[in-house]
């Protein structure tokens, strides 16, 4: 990708998170590749970790703004503008579209608190031949519910928290995975790490986190317990992953998004009766 920005003199990159980190990792890419024709950094399919874009920005000296959108509207209903990007935050909305948070009754939820995501806006979602989807993802009176948790700042900011069915009950509270994975990925020993509900007897469920570590550094209990404080430090006790397993890599589909739900079949099966 560096080589073929160069060659081409790229104006916009567009592409996953997971690009970004793996350019980040070229040694000396700063010097050794010509990021000069870029005017304009983005990204989607997944959450931006915020280190991710902070040392992106010091290093290239161009923002990365963060969108999300999804098949059925067509077109990014979230975004971050040029000069106003807040890492780790996705942004706000697209002109055009009006979103709000809601619970699954359909309710309007507190600023601050976790919400599933309803729009409106000028494209919309219509199933073929399937109205129990169509059901399932047109609600509440015409708004549309792609599945996604978002938490809304006092000044309007929307903040990325799970898919729904990536929020992690653990003895009746809400961890929403992605928010643990953000602060892991603040701690300079990790590379990336992906955390998913693992069954518990106790607990029901409890979040279990699969890193990847930087180059040259080595897995030890002393360094999961490590991790684990980490996260204790900047989030409810109650976020911190109970489990944690480093590996060499994730599972990703070919646009490279984590397949948390390949890593939550896996713990199922893991701890199903033989």
């Amino acid at each position: 990708m560096l080589e073929t920005i160069r060659r081409y003199r790229i104006t916009v990159a567009f592409c996953a998170p997971t690009s970004y980190r793996l350019m980040l990792r070229v040694p000396e890419m700063e010097t050794r590749s010509d990021l000069g024709s870029l005017r304009l950094c983005a990204t989607g399919g997944e959450p931006l970790p915020a280190p991710t874009y902070t040392e992106w920005l010091r290093r290239s000296g161009r923002e990365i703004l963060e969108g999300i959108g999804s098949t059925e509207m067509f077109h990014n209903f979230i975004s971050s503008t040029r000069g106003r990007v807040r890492p780790g935050a996705t942004g706000v909305p697209v002109p055009g579209y009006d979103c709000r948070l809601v619970d699954e009754a359909g309710r309007e939820v507190p600023r601050g608190t976790p919400g599933l995501l309803a729009l409106k806006g000028p494209t919309g979602c219509r199933y073929w031949r399937r109205p129990e989807r169509q059901a399932d993802y047109v609600r509440f009176g015409g708004w549309n519910v792609p599945g996604d948790v978002f938490v809304q700042d006092v000044d309007g900011t929307f903040t990325f928290q799970c898919r729904s069915d990536d929020m992690i009950v653990c003895g009746g509270y809400k961890v929403p995975g992605p928010e643990v994975e953000r602060v892991l990925e603040e701690h300079p020993a990790v590379a990336e790490s992906a955390v998913v509900a693992a069954p518990d007897e106790t607990r029901g469920h409890v979040p279990k986190a699969f890193v990847v570590l930087r180059p040259g550094v080595s897995a030890s209990d002393a360094l999961a317990r490590e991790l684990q404080g980490h996260v204790k430090a900047e989030l409810a006790p109650h976020k911190y992953p109970r489990r944690i397993e480093f590996v060499p890599s994730l599972p990703r589909t070919p646009t490279g998004k984590i397949r948390r739900v390949e890593l939550r079949q896996a713990e199922a099966a893991r701890a199903a009766p033989r």
